[in-house]
């Protein structure tokens, strides 16, 4: 791998998961190498160095919540403490959005309107303030159980996929913390 930010969505080898293992480890994120090889396999995008040390991963997984009552990829962010501070937090999210666009387009039928996130660092959410943020096509559309903003990001031509009568009552147990907006 070059560096930057490279999409490994569905391409999760066995090196990367250890190397995404270690990323969350080091960093007190995921501390459990269960849960870790779990996310892991839902890995997006990763950013890496020109030595090919990973620095940055972006996750997702299929779910809807009920509040917004369509399946979507749920998507979180994680960067290493060094990374920090390097405004790669737009760029990441872009491609891992246009990454999880292409697949689902790829698709004999699509499985999602698009990405949806949960702004927890409290210094984008004070940056972000428009209802439609252009540089990363994100609307806001409510806030969180925690009280932070949540994000969508509709992939074109989406449409709705479920009627009400369809929409699980439960929000799906997300698979730990994180968000793409906690880099």
């Amino acid at each position: 791998m070059t560096g930057g930010i490279v999409p490994v969505w569905k391409q999760v080898t066995p090196e990367l998961e250890s190397q995404l293992i270690a990323l969350w480890a080091r960093n007190r994120a995921l501390p459990d190498p269960t849960r870790a090889a779990e996310r892991a396999q839902q890995a997006v995008a990763v950013g890496v160095d020109d030595s090919g040390a990973v620095w940055g991963v972006g996750t997702a997984v299929l779910g809807i919540v009920p509040s917004f009552g369509q399946p979507t990829y749920l998507y979180r962010q994680f960067f290493d403490v060094g990374a920090r501070g390097l405004k790669q937090t737009m760029p990441f999210l872009n491609l891992a959005r246009d990454t999880l666009e292409a697949y689902n387009a790829s698709l004999p039928r699509p499985e999602a309107v698009g990405v949806m996130f949960e702004l927890q660092n409290d210094g984008l959410a004070r940056h972000y303030q428009a209802l439609y943020e252009e540089q990363a096509r994100a609307h806001f559309i409510g806030w969180s159980p925690r009280g932070n903003q949540l994000r969508m990001m509709y992939f074109k031509g989406a449409r709705i996929m479920l009627p009400p009568d369809a929409v699980p009552r439960q929000r799906p147990r997300a698979a730990g913390s994180g968000s793409a907006a906690t880099a």
